[in-house]
């Protein structure tokens, strides 16, 4: 559940709730002096550390930031251009480029 962020009127500092984001009102009553606090308007919070959506996350910024370098060429399939060779007869009646 997204955490929004008030601010009190009467300058006790900020507060923050969770609320849905279908039901989060635009004003609270301030827990420290009962003024009212206005929503401020500012990214929400709804990353959940360790689940799967976050680690792939810090894995992608990860990889941007040093990238994996590749000293040779893997071994399988080496880019000669070898394809797979087929033994159904059928095959050999299609037209080649």
């Amino acid at each position: 559940m997204p955490l929004y962020g008030f601010r009190c009127d009467q300058g006790c500092g900020d507060t923050e709730r969770a609320y849905s984001m279908a039901s989060v009102p635009d004003r609270i009553d301030c827990p420290d002096c009962g003024a009212v606090a206005r929503r401020r308007f500012d990214s929400i919070a709804v990353s959940h550390r360790g689940s799967v959506a976050m680690r792939l996350h810090d894995a992608t910024a990860a990889t941007a930031q040093s990238p994996r370098v590749t000293s040779s060429i893997p071994a399988t399939n080496s880019g000669r251009g070898r394809r797979p060779v087929s033994t159904d007869p059928r095959h050999r009646r299609l037209p080649r480029p």
